[in-house]
């Protein structure tokens, strides 16, 4: 049988698209969310840019946002179903800069991110002399844990989930499945055994494994 290790616990539903496929997993958290304390920005916001559901976790109660700028479907899913007005929602977080700078350059925003974020978003405001205050809510911190087990797959879904489980183990024959490119770029470092997601969405990793492992 088949065998996976996923990066990152999933939930029921995406339990049963392995299962129902006949493929057997083993799954733990790589990294683990630390929120920074006593981080202050007004209460009330009128435009958001929030990357991730890490970031709306750990805001959530602390602030109301009337405006979203979001990167990721189920990031944007989960704003929408707490009332927030959703603006722009990209895919990656080059793209939703792009359209920010595009389409509302005059408005000013507040970036809530965590301490590992990526540069594409401020470099890209800063280039087009957007207004935008940056604050800090949360750090990425490394769960190590190592593998003696081969597996056929692994999934990733971030490139600090990347560096999480290199630290401590090594990838032979098994293929990397990742969620998006800059998770493949990290990837690259170590591997050349790489699918990519069609959609960058837990579910489509998903896909991308059963779709390989069916047709074997």
């Amino acid at each position: 049988m088949t065998t996976i290790l996923s990066t990152k616990k999933l939930d029921k539903h995406q339990e049963s698209l392995l299962l129902n496929a006949g493929i057997s997993y083993v799954s733990y958290d790589a990294i683990r969310i630390s929120p920074i304390p006593n981080f202050s920005f007004p209460k009330k916001i009128k435009n958001a840019i929030i990357t991730s559901q890490n970031t709306w976790k750990v805001i959530k109660d602390k602030v109301s946002i009337e405006n979203a700028y979001v990167v990721g479907k189920r990031t944007s899913q989960l704003l929408s179903e707490n009332n927030i007005n959703i603006i722009e929602s990209q895919d990656y977080g080059k793209d939703l800069a792009h359209k920010i700078c595009e389409s509302h350059n005059n408005e000013e925003f507040y970036f809530f991110c965590g301490k590992k974020r990526r540069n594409e978003i401020p470099q890209k405001l800063k280039e087009n002399n957007i207004s935008f205050t940056e604050i800090l809510v949360y750090d990425t911190l490394e769960n190590h844990k190592e593998f003696k087990q081969e597996f056929d797959g692994l999934l990733f879904f971030s490139p600090s989930a990347v560096k999480s489980f290199f630290a401590v183990n090594t990838l032979k024959s098994a293929i990397a499945f990742c969620i998006g490119t800059t998770t493949a770029k990290e990837l690259e470092k170590h591997t050349n055994h790489i699918i990519i997601a069609n959609q960058p969405t837990i579910e489509n990793v998903i896909v991308q494994v059963v779709k390989k492992y069916k047709n074997d």
